[in-house]
């Protein structure tokens, strides 16, 4: 088969993981092309995208919690940070849950012109996360990162960025693919940051991910110290 049309059979996943991360232009290629379906296809039984319910969940849980004396996730002062927000799947659940305040960055245009459909976002820009945020230092309370540490995406040199932008206290909430958790560097990340007394780890566990392909994902969440 040539390979273009191979490439044309291959599912818009497919063509994403078989990507480099510093196939910058290819990506937000393929993902705006994917946006109008992206919700529907993960959604299908062989998928089950899960994954962005269950971090909003645990974004609510944290800021529950009687050892958390930072904002709850129904006050008007708490500002969420949804690095990667794609079409906007965990902008949803988070304002289901109460969040009035939930910016949003991603790589794509089309996937954010999907996620203003949704209502959930106060502001939504374009950002590629391989590279320094733009937001200042400590001003973001929780930052959420969904399904973008994953195979031939953002790797774990983010997880320095989110350190940076959110206030001393303040939560991170991130899923990572397991099947690169540990060999594309982001458990030694995560490790080192607290070796350093930059984060807490209160929470490092599978969860479900893609629940239809049976894939799971690292669900961690640490606090900024």
């Amino acid at each position: 088969m040539p390979a273009a049309a191979y490439v044309e059979q291959m599912s818009h996943l497919q063509r994403v993981y078989a990507l480099k991360s510093t196939d910058i232009e290819e990506m937000r290629s393929i993902y705006d092309e994917w946006a109008a379906t992206y919700d529907a296809d993960l959604a299908e039984s062989s998928q089950e995208y899960v994954g962005p319910g269950i971090a909003a969940g645990y974004v609510a849980k944290t800021l529950s919690e009687s050892t958390f004396q930072g904002p709850k996730i129904d006050d008007p002062s708490l500002v969420i940070l949804d690095a990667g927000c794609g079409t906007g799947l965990v902008g949803m659940h988070l304002a289901k849950l109460g969040a009035k305040n939930v910016d949003g960055i991603d790589l794509s245009p089309g996937m954010l012109d999907r996620a203003r459909r949704t209502g959930a976002y106060r502001n939504l820009d374009t950002a590629d996360l391989s590279k320094p945020l733009p937001n200042k230092n400590g001003e973001i309370d929780v930052v959420t990162c969904v399904g973008t540490l994953t195979q031939g995406h953002v790797g774990p040199e983010a997880i320095d960025e989110f350190v940076r932008v959110v206030k001393h206290g303040g939560v991170i909430v991130a899923t990572v693919l397991d099947a690169i958790w540990a060999k594309d560097g982001y458990e030694a990340k995560v490790n080192q940051l607290a070796a350093d007394g930059m984060i807490n780890i209160l929470h490092v566990g599978l969860e479900e991910y893609r629940r239809g392909a049976g894939v799971q994902a690292r669900m961690i969440v640490l606090q900024v110290q």
